[in-house]
């Protein structure tokens, strides 16, 4: 054809008039391309040119682009006016087809086809009529299956169970019921292996108006889902630790000087509710940190800033809810877009460790205090070993009274180890030492030698080893020589608490009678240096004995130290 109209045809050549007539421009180019010999009417009307007046033109003059254009192609050609067009080129010799094309297809060109494989996403289209999937190279590669029209949909549906394929044909049937897009995720097998698929499609209406078609894209997201359901899980298993461990988890924001607190801890451990919002910067420094611990808690962030590293702070918050002094313990990193630039905000933890704390300077003065009472019991022990070696008469009346006074000893170290080395009842101690030798009436009823009277009162583990050990001598005298020694004695013992010192003062009284005539005794043994000495140095007590011939007597006055409960990790 492009020869006959070089030969510039007669008007009534049915050839000429058919090329003149087409519907789609067409233009016939020189021998070297480069001047339009012959164009017709729907190309002069597609770019707005007069009719006949562009063959003679240079080519260049309707490109837009390079002549590399006028291969077969969309491009961009130039109007008359100046303005540019979208065409679809096709190229036989010399001769061009030029059809104008709407934005879609414009955009629809090579380099979208690339970048739809790039982004992993194959092109396919559904027949009503045939029931089969045309597949594009890539969704075939999906898919497991060959290009182009290859597979049914009743072969395809085989990888998808039942319940999926309700589920899809709902969404799809509600979307070609709106004329919307629909788009799905869902399972299936592809060569023995299962994929996560990702589709997005188009319902296409026929004549009649009832769906003729469907068309899409369809990309593999397995390895996505697999990332992001891993990401999940680890972020998971994070806040199950940080929720069994009761971390804070926080992001401060420097430029806004605005914190995002990520869980509910740190909402716990700063005493907020939610309605009251996180604190920043300025706010936690000024107001929330205590004034002490603010200066170091400053330089902290600057160095962690001028070194980029790891922020680790202390300190003590008050707390909203209740006011209350709070000890915490901080550790983050600042995060920087690029080295060198200024951080953008720093991610971190904070933990609540007040009882901690507390624990630790509980547990450090439990040791000074098993250290103070290791100390004291060792002095005493000396002391026995001395004077019981100095008033016994033989190795077994030595044996005899020391191995008593060691047991006394252990007992009340005992008692006192049950209760935390806190406190022991000065009833369980006499009981102990008294209940070997008679029945125990605590009303004092005239079956039991011996009577208990007083109300309950706890002893100190300071003043409780010296009270023990006076009550084991006292029992042990009464049985050697005084009211237990014989038939017929009773011991009464009473004591009260009165008013007075930090925690009231004790009075004690311990009477023998119904025993052997009784003397002063005509040299102090060891008994009557721990209750005249030890009583006196110890407990600072003041104390009164009397050698009355119906029965010895005892009285003793001892202020209580106060309870320390820093010592009782109940407390």
């Amino acid at each position: 054809m492009s020869e006959w109209v070089a030969q510039d045809p007669a008007a009534d050549d049915p050839y000429r008039i058919g090329f003149d007539e087409a519907a789609v421009g067409l233009v016939v180019l020189s021998a070297d391309e480069t001047v339009i010999v012959a164009a017709n009417r729907a190309l002069h009307d597609l770019i707005g040119w007069a009719p006949g007046t562009l063959p003679g033109r240079a080519i260049a003059e309707l490109l837009a682009e390079a002549p590399g254009g006028l291969q077969a192609s969309l491009q961009f050609w130039r109007r008359a006016d100046g303005s540019s067009l979208d065409v679809r080129v096709r190229r036989a010799g010399r001769t061009l087809v030029v059809e104008s094309v709407d934005v879609d297809t414009a955009a629809h060109s090579e380099a979208n086809s690339e970048a739809l494989a790039a982004a992993g996403l194959g092109e396919w289209r559904w027949d009503r009529a045939t029931g089969l999937l045309t597949l594009s190279r890539r969704a075939a590669r999906i898919l497991g299956r060959p290009p182009g029209r290859s597979v049914s949909w009743d072969e395809l549906k085989t990888g998808l169970s039942e319940t999926e394929l309700a589920r899809l044909g709902a969404i799809i049937a509600e979307a070609g019921a709106a004329g919307t897009p629909y788009q799905f995720d869902t399972p299936t097998t592809v060569a023995g292996r299962t994929v996560i698929l990702r589709v997005r499609g188009q319902v296409v209406a026929g004549p009649d108006g009832a769906p003729a078609s469907m068309v899409g894209v369809i990309q593999d997201i397995t390895t996505r889902v697999e990332a992001r359901d891993e990401i999940l899980s680890r972020d998971q298993r994070l806040r199950v630790a940080t929720t069994i461990a009761k971390l804070g988890i926080f992001e401060w924001h420097m430029l806004e000087d605005q914190a995002i607190w990520e869980n509910e801890h740190m909402y716990e451990i700063f005493g907020h509710a939610p309605e009251d919002g996180t604190i920043g910067k300025a706010e936690f420094l000024n107001d929330i940190l205590h004034p002490e611990d603010r200066p170091a808690v400053r330089k902290a962030i600057s160095r962690a800033l001028r070194e980029d590293g790891i922020l680790q702070i202390g300190g003590r918050i008050r707390r909203k809810s209740d006011g209350a002094w709070r000890t915490i313990d901080m550790a983050g990193r600042f995060e920087r877009d690029a080295p060198g630039r200024l951080p953008r905000r720093l991610i971190g933890v904070v933990a609540d460790v007040t009882d901690r704390r507390l624990a630790e300077e509980r547990q450090s003065l439990l040791i000074r205090e098993l250290h103070h009472r290791v100390k004291n019991t060792l002095a005493t022990v000396q002391a026995i070993v001395g004077s019981t070696a100095r008033t016994a008469s033989s190795i077994e009346s030595f044996y005899e009274a020391f191995v008593g006074r060691i047991k006394s000893l252990a007992h009340t170290h005992s008692v006192l180890t049950e209760d935390t080395w806190q406190m022991a009842s000065l009833e369980n101690l006499l009981l102990n030492e008294l209940k070997p030798y008679a029945e125990v009436t605590a009303d004092g009823g005239a079956e039991g030698r011996i009577s208990l009277s007083g109300p309950a009162i706890d002893l100190p583990s300071e003043i409780a080893v010296p009270i023990g050990m006076a009550i084991h001598e006292l029992t042990t005298n009464a049985a050697k020589y005084g009211a237990l020694s014989n038939r017929t004695g009773r011991v009464a013992v009473d004591w009260t608490l009165e008013p007075g010192g930090p925690a009231g003062i004790l009075r004690f009284s311990w009477r023998e009678t119904g025993g052997p005539p009784v003397a002063p005794p005509s040299r102090q043994g060891f008994g009557s240096r721990l209750l005249q000495r030890v009583l006196i140095a110890q407990v600072q007590a003041e104390v009164t004995t009397d050698y009355a011939p119906g029965g010895f007597t005892l009285t003793m006055r001892a202020p209580i130290p106060p309870r320390n409960d820093s010592l009782n990790p109940l407390v």
